[in-house]
């Protein structure tokens, strides 16, 4: 899966190597290859509108809150694992202990994470990848690259997303799975806990977008800005416990 995903990767940035610009700004925004990155955030703006704005209007307006809340604690739960293992490579055993005291209380008192019964107890959520990983060793996120329907992803977080997925022990428990079924359910862990924050966080975005004269250009910056936060403090500056 690592090699078929960095295959991809590759694939993708000999694609757009060859839509690069060399435009002032591109250059000062780190963003080589800003028409085709324009390109991919107008189709992710459809994709928005008609595919996840119903989905998040189902999911705030009509789904109860006890199961909304249920859902998102049962999918954090289930990233605890990539989160532990990026603790211990970034030599953070403090909270690789929280993370791991927190798995184990919220799997089992917790009802298999539905409940979160480690926060009033004492251990707060984090949130750790290889990405963040990657930039506590000094590497950079490279130039900026937005996916279609991924949405902003530079190399080093495309890479990173490829190694938590490796990370994710759903990738190889239980062993009786077929393959294809144990890589699909690590693919909708590390999927579906993003793309609920986006859900969240779509609203929000828009107004954010419709004030400015240049959205690509803000949906840049504010996505840096959150980024640089999370691989600081291991928190998104938007909380992703609230909606109720």
């Amino acid at each position: 899966m690592g090699v078929t995903t960095a295959l991809a990767a590759g694939a993708i940035g000999l694609v757009l190597a060859g839509c690069a610009t060399s435009a002032p700004e591109a250059v000062n925004a780190h963003d080589p290859f800003e028409p085709t990155n324009r390109a991919a955030f107008a189709f992710n703006e459809k994709f928005d509108k008609y595919v996840v704005l119903p989905i998040a209007g189902f999911y705030l307006g009509d789904l109860p809150a006890p199961i909304r809340k249920g859902l998102h604690n049962v999918v954090a739960n289930l990233d605890l694992p990539v989160t532990f293992a990026n603790d211990v490579l970034q030599g953070e055993p403090a909270h690789a202990g929280e993370t791991l005291k927190r798995f184990a209380m919220n799997s089992t008192l917790g009802l298999g994470g539905i409940l979160d019964v480690a926060t009033p107890a004492g251990l707060p959520a984090h949130r750790s990848d290889f990405g963040a990983t990657l930039a506590g060793l000094g590497v950079g996120e490279g130039p900026f690259l937005v996916l279609p329907v991924i949405g902003p992803d530079p190399p080093r977080d495309l890479l990173g997303d490829a190694v938590d997925l490796a990370l994710d022990p759903l990738s190889y428990l239980p062993a009786a799975w077929p393959l294809g079924e144990r890589i699909g359910a690590a693919i909708g862990v590390q999927i579906a806990d993003p793309f609920e924050t986006h859900a969240r966080n779509i609203f929000l975005r828009q107004e954010l977008e419709k004030g400015s004269l240049d959205p690509y250009a803000t949906m840049r910056s504010t996505y840096r800005q959150i980024r640089a936060r999370e691989i600081a403090g291991g928190k998104p500056i938007f909380d992703e416990t609230t909606g109720n």
